[in-house]
């Protein structure tokens, strides 16, 4: 369990961090970069919750807590030396991966085939998971900058990489089933 009795520690006054191990990096570091965007993008989650309801405000849940957790495995290096651990560290596994890919297959059967690329708008909810889309991608890419020098759990990647495409079909489904979606017209403004 957490308890936090104080909020301000001033151990990062000078511009570093502690990571889940312990160890104290600059709060640009790669890793940091890459955990606090998962950060931000939890918050993009509880604002698109704001105008969610039913199953895809559960649905949405859910995934704010996976991202915590995605946040705890990218904050806790050294992959390797998790059996040496006083407590085992948090990390993704492959069953988070494959809810994802299961709810994007049931939100898609219910979805006609697009024929066009679609712009982030239509409904509030939808145009706010498409900023959770972008957002979700940009997370993978410093994920997957970082996994070129440092051990990253591929599942965070995994699961990184289909939750844009998780953002991107609920999107659609508020948006009436993807009946208003708003379509992107090449060249339409020449």
């Amino acid at each position: 369990m957490v308890v936090l009795n104080k909020i301000y520690t001033r151990t990062g006054d000078k511009g570093t961090t502690a990571l889940g191990n312990g160890d104290r990096v600059a709060k640009h570091d790669a890793r940091v970069n890459a955990y606090g965007t998962s950060d931000e993008l939890n918050a993009f989650v509880g604002t698109a919750r704001l105008h969610a309801e039913g199953e895809i405000d559960q649905l949405l849940s859910l995934i704010q807590n996976d991202l915590f957790d995605l946040g705890a495995d990218l904050c806790r290096p050294d992959i390797t030396k998790d059996a040496e651990a006083e407590y085992p560290p948090l990390r993704m596994v492959e069953e988070q991966v494959k809810r994802l890919e299961a709810e994007i297959d049931a939100m898609n059967d219910t979805l006609d085939p697009l024929r066009s690329f679609i712009l982030p708008g239509g409904s509030a909810l939808s145009a706010q998971l498409h900023v959770c889309r972008t957002v979700a991608r940009r997370a993978e890419r410093l994920a997957t900058d970082l996994s070129t020098h440092a051990e990253v759990n591929p599942h965070v990647i995994t699961y990184l990489n289909r939750l844009s495409d998780w953002f991107f079909v609920a999107a659609r489904i508020a948006n009436d089933n993807g009946q208003n979606d708003v379509l992107w017209v090449p060249g339409a403004n020449r």
